[in-house]
């Protein structure tokens, strides 16, 4: 299961639309190291300026690893996460997270992140298992 899904919140969801905070809300504590891991890159990115702020380091375990991968492999908590922290999000080898600003000068640098030539150069021997 991705989220711990709390019965007001699993209520709002039988009921129509869900409010997006109270969703953001679920995934931040469902999920905390990925939250962390997102919320100290866009930290970084912030602080540092640049064109993209990633980590290289994979997690500590296979229970943060999934924590990322139900992250940024769901369409509504990856979009989610964007909308809240301002981002655009970008995954490669089950860990390495990038967040990119919304800026539309960083597109071309987004796009050679995310290209096949980059998944392969960023493979590894040690992540062979991920």
């Amino acid at each position: 299961m991705s989220l711990d899904v709390s019965p007001a919140l699993l209520e709002q969801a039988e009921r129509g639309e869900v409010d997006e905070a109270d969703f953001v809300d679920c995934v931040r504590t469902s999920l905390p190291y990925a939250w962390e891991m997102i919320s100290s890159l866009v930290d970084e990115l912030q602080a540092k300026g640049g064109p993209f702020a990633d980590n290289q380091t994979p997690p500590p375990s296979e229970y943060e690893r999934g924590q990322l991968l139900r992250a940024l492999a769901s369409d509504a908590i990856r979009g989610a996460l964007q909308r809240h922290f301002g981002v655009r999000l970008a995954f490669q080898n089950c860990h390495r997270v990038a967040v990119f600003p919304l800026d539309s000068s960083v597109d071309e640098r987004l796009g050679r992140f995310t290209s096949v030539r980059a998944q392969l150069l960023n493979q590894s021997p040690v992540l062979r298992d991920c």
